[in-house]
């Protein structure tokens, strides 16, 4: 029984089905699309800056934009997301269903690697394997068990081996996945780059090294070029790319600048076409100035403060709860940012998946009767002028960082008496420190990897990979546990509430503002849409003659 053939099962199927795009995503494939009429320049070539070095081009050693960005251009997934959020074809030409627990899925016929070879069912088991090993040690080691792969749970708490993932190739086109409960987000979650297949041969061969030029095979659009480290990534167009007729663009050239300043004096010096982000300080005369180069849209992500709560004193919820209190989230978003963002009450932005959270009461209050609550927690737990907190807040370079950090440092001055001493440290760098749990305080973000809440509130779940916090709450843990089993979407959505309740009452992370995706881009980049997950395929751009 095929998915497009269930409709008449609906009132039957617990919300897990009910929910899931899978019913209503359009069989189509999804690539740059040139409008009748439009004439294309002869060089196709484009220049983004992707704000970071990557720390790595391992899908299975990353856990960011910075990385996913280049990776959604070299490898393909089973599936892919359009800019509406709906699931299409990729490497997989389609796939069927049952019971909603057991998928299986067909591999288009002739897909090759970037050299010729094919890709097959098993290069998917191997890289789901891969991921989930241990012994890869991958920040994105609990996706598969947040996803309900058979087994995923068991292999993570190394209680069963990795070979015992419920994934399995039935011939070198086909693939079985099996579920240990049906999941209404499950297709969105399969587009994640980190279960994009990878190339057991290139790993076999080359070991860590398999990701360097010259060493790497791509399944995506493109197929990696040169990387000369803090200077640029280039890849160029993947003849073998299944749907490389669709595709325009020839080379994309990605470039790591942290300075959101360097990034628009060199968008108007010509050398970039796509800039990572727009400043804030610049952002007023820039849309004076470029008007509809300037793009602001909706984005489900978050920016916060995680605190270490195996750290003392922030293994103490009320410290953890003043330093929430004694932030004016309002002037973050509306004074020290100014583009549209929103105050950040809650971890999840609203309209995350079609739900809305109700804002804690301590929204309602006053900066100032927050602030008189905050100093009552503070001194409960020992603190106060003759024995003040200080403590380091690490931030990775970059000035948008540094202004935030500068304005929050501040108020816990001025509201708390509270000394927060600032350190910046390069990406890769903060990432090993906050792997590593030797930090106070950092920032950090988390970015939909799938529309629906869950992709939030799992980061913070007993043990999962991305738990920077090390927070563990099992009223937390159960309310997400309520979530997946309930069968109405109004019973969904008050788990998630209660979840959300817990973060607020014990705050291991302080969350400071909603995003908006802000980018220049050149008059004559066509192809360029906006999403909430804030995709930009390479392979959906085209350069307009000009």
């Amino acid at each position: 029984m095929t998915i497009r053939k269930t409709y008449g099962c609906f009132q039957k199927l617990p919300l897990a089905v009910l929910l899931s795009s899978a019913f209503l995503a359009p069989f189509t494939s999804y690539a740059a699309t040139v409008p009748a009429g439009v004439e294309l320049a002869a060089k196709q070539e484009i220049v983004r800056n992707n704000g970071s070095e990557p720390a790595s081009l391992d899908p299975h050693k990353v856990e960011s934009d910075v990385e996913f960005n280049i990776l959604s251009d070299l490898f393909a997934g089973l599936i892919t997301i359009d800019n509406k959020g709906d699931p299409q074809p990729s490497l997989a030409a389609s796939w069927e269903t049952k019971d909603q627990k057991t998928w299986v899925f067909h591999l288009r016929p002739g897909i090759v690697w970037s050299d010729g070879s094919p890709i097959t069912a098993q290069d998917v088991v191997f890289s789901w394997r891969r991921l989930i090993d241990t012994k890869t040690a991958s920040p994105y080691e609990s996706y598969l068990g947040s996803m309900h792969v058979l087994n995923a749970s068991e292999i993570i708490a190394g209680k069963k081996a990795a070979d015992q993932l419920g994934i399995k190739a039935l011939d070198k086109n086909t693939l079985e996945v099996t579920l240990d409960q049906p999941l209404s987000y499950f297709l969105g979650m399969l587009a994640h780059p980190s279960l994009s297949p990878i190339s057991q041969e290139d790993v076999e061969k080359f070991g860590d090294k398999w990701t360097q030029p010259g060493n790497l095979t791509s399944s995506g659009p493109f197929k990696l070029d040169t990387w000369t480290v803090n200077e640029r990534i280039t890849a160029v167009r993947n003849a073998t790319y299944w749907d490389n007729a669709h595709t325009v663009i020839n080379k994309v050239t990605y470039l790591p600048i942290a300075s959101g300043t360097a990034d628009v004096n060199r968008y108007k010096a010509g050398e970039i076409d796509i800039t990572n982000t727009i400043p804030a300080p610049l952002f007023a005369s820039l849309k004076k100035e470029l008007g509809s180069q300037v793009h602001v849209s909706p984005y489900l992500a978050v920016y916060y403060y995680a605190m270490n709560t195996q750290k003392p004193p922030f293994n103490d919820v009320r410290v953890r709860k003043a330093l929430n209190l004694a932030i004016d989230k309002s002037i973050i978003a509306d004074k020290v940012l100014g583009q549209g963002q929103t105050p950040a009450w809650h971890l999840t932005p609203d309209n995350t998946g079609g739900f809305t959270f109700a804002k804690p009461k301590d929204a309602s209050l006053t900066q100032d009767q927050r602030n008189e609550e905050a100093k009552k927690l503070l001194k409960e737990a020992g603190f106060g002028p003759d024995h003040p907190l200080k403590f380091n807040l690490l931030y990775n370079t970059s000035e948008a960082h540094q202004r935030i950090a500068i304005a929050a440092a501040s108020m816990w001055k001025k509201n708390l008496g509270v000394d927060a001493v600032l350190q910046n440290q390069e990406w890769k760098t903060m990432l090993d420190t906050m792997h590593q749990g030797t930090y106070e305080v950092v920032r950090y973000a988390w970015i939909a990897d799938y529309n629906e809440p869950s992709t939030f509130l799992n980061t913070l779940r007993t043990g999962n990979s991305e738990n920077t916090p090390k927070f563990s709450n099992a009223t937390y843990d159960q309310a997400l546990n309520d979530a997946l089993k309930a069968t109405d979407k109004a019973d969904v959505g008050k788990a998630y509430q209660q979840a959300e309740q817990v973060l607020t009452d014990q705050s291991p992370v302080i969350p400071l503002y909603h995003y908006v995706s802000t980018r220049l881009v050149k008059p004559y980049v066509g192809g360029f849409n906006d999403s909430l997950l804030n995709y930009v395929y390479t392979k959906d751009l085209y350069v307009i003659k000009h």
